[in-house]
């Protein structure tokens, strides 16, 4: 269906059919992503069932701990048939998780505070690669839509201040962004990650028309 766009989303007024689709490609891709990862970190991984939400860029701070949480960013701009932004944020204790367990260590062993070298700068924008990369693969599989992706940013900062970029480029389409709150690693190492997606709104409707609706 691809040029032929019937759908017309409005984001403050979703309805029950159109947020599911939605919630089910948050679910696909989140899990794409774990398999990347596992593959990424030699490690078997396992996921918990997605959160997945259509939040205000406000509610977007609370989620991940508030405003002034320092969080790891992964930011890519979406281009081709599908425009907009997805970002992959880690709190501290969860970025150091990972990079833990990629370097061979216990996760949980670097203290949170840690401040970042070179070596773990780049092991984190490797790892954000790679997730985001599995996740726009998955969603361009599934609506048969041309994905394209910018070289990937990386960026620790408070939350604000990071979530500011989609807030400002997007927010005048819409004051809501979909929120895919995952869960990887395990019981006793639960590491949580947040897939946001902030297509146009003309994006939105091009993926819900290219899946029937």
């Amino acid at each position: 269906m691809k040029g032929n766009i019937v759908a017309n989303i409005d984001l403050n007024n979703v309805d029950s059919t159109e947020f599911d689709v939605l919630k089910e490609l948050g679910n696909i891709g989140a899990g794409n992503a774990t398999t990347a990862l596992s593959s990424m970190i030699n490690a078997k991984v396992d996921m918990k069932v997605p959160k997945v939400e259509l939040l205000t860029f406000e509610e977007l701070h609370e989620i991940v701990g508030g405003a002034e949480t320092t969080v790891a960013g992964i930011l890519v701009t979406l281009d081709t048939d599908i425009e907009g932004m997805m970002m992959f944020l880690m709190r501290l204790d969860a970025a150091w998780g990972i990079i833990d367990v990629l370097f061979g260590r216990k996760p949980g062993s670097t203290p949170p505070d840690t401040p970042f070298d070179e070596m773990s700068m780049s092991a984190l924008k490797e790892i954000g690669n790679i997730i985001t990369g599995a996740y726009i693969s998955s969603l361009s599989q599934l609506t048969r839509l041309t994905i394209g992706q910018s070289v990937p940013y990386l960026s620790v900062d408070m939350a604000g201040a990071i979530l500011s970029v989609p807030a400002i480029e997007f927010g005048k389409l819409g004051d809501r962004a979909l929120l895919i709150e995952s869960t990887f690693l395990g019981d006793n190492n639960d590491v949580t990650g947040y897939f946001i997606l902030t297509p146009t709104i003309e994006s939105y409707n091009k993926i819900l028309s290219s899946l029937g609706l």
